[in-house]
């Protein structure tokens, strides 16, 4: 095993413990590959086994290999483990450097927009949060806004995503601080959403797995829209309904961002 002490190089743990109190943590493989190819700082990262996580990027990401190469210190699986609040299968995790605030609010604020604004009124599950985020990501969305308590760069969130918060805006906002764009809104005595084309500038909004719409976002909303459901059946997970109607605007001829 490679002492980054005895040959020269920074104390990896040391570095750790400096910068995780501002920084997000990438924990496993498949986020810090994520977040790399987005273009994340990384001024960190750290595997139980470093020959086995390059030998994974050679199989699933060779696009980041040689960065990898570069970054990863191999630590003892104590070390590694004391640095994580739940080691990851992969033995890998990291520390990025949170975009800034200013320039997430430019790009959510930036007029006309390529694609929506997803917008999760006071969610309270951290694992659908991610998840969401990680749909976003691949959908091409221009962004995801909580509003409520929940912090959407929580490390659990980031998990869910699996680092692909920096492939989109993520911001914590209140309603009156949304982006421009008409809100369309998801609520049960919606408007089927089949019979509407959802523009590129949308606000596409929904409500707490509990609770539904805020009466502060539902009295903000343009637009009102169901997705379609079988009688009987109560709801749709977060993250499902948020996949529905992404794919529903995609039909419309939307392409994939760059």
């Amino acid at each position: 095993m490679t002492d980054p002490v005895r040959d020269g190089q920074r104390d990896p743990v040391n570095d750790w413990r400096r910068l995780a109190g501002t920084a997000v943590l990438l924990d496993g493989f498949h986020a810090l590959k994520h977040a790399l190819r987005f273009g994340a700082e990384v001024p960190v990262a750290v595997a139980v086994d470093r020959d086995a996580a390059l030998a994974l990027a050679d199989e699933l990401a060779p696009d980041v290999r040689e960065e990898l190469d570069t970054l990863l210190t191999e630590v003892p699986q104590a070390s590694y483990a004391a640095l994580v609040p739940r080691p990851h299968p992969t033995g890998v995790a990291a520390l990025a450097v949170r975009p800034s605030r200013e320039a997430g609010l430019a790009r959510l604020r930036r007029l006309p927009r390529t694609a929506p604004v997803v917008v999760l009124d006071q969610p309270r599950n951290l694992g659908n949060a991610g998840a969401v985020i990680r749909l976003a990501a691949g959908f091409g969305a221009t962004g995801v806004v909580t509003t409520g308590t929940l912090d959407p760069w929580h490390p659990t969130v980031v998990r869910g995503g699996a680092g692909l918060h920096f492939a989109t805006a993520v911001e914590r906002l209140d309603v009156a601080e949304l982006p421009p764009g008409p809100v369309f809104a998801l609520d049960p005595e919606g408007e089927d959403i089949r019979g509407v084309r959802l523009p590129d500038d949308a606000l596409l909004a929904f409500g707490s797995e509990r609770s539904g719409l805020s009466p502060e976002l539902r009295a903000r909303a343009d637009h009102l829209l169901s997705l379609p459901m079988r009688p009987q059946v109560s709801s749709y997970n977060l993250a499902t309904s948020v996949a529905m109607t992404l794919y529903h605007w995609s039909l419309a001829g939307a392409r994939p961002r760059a």
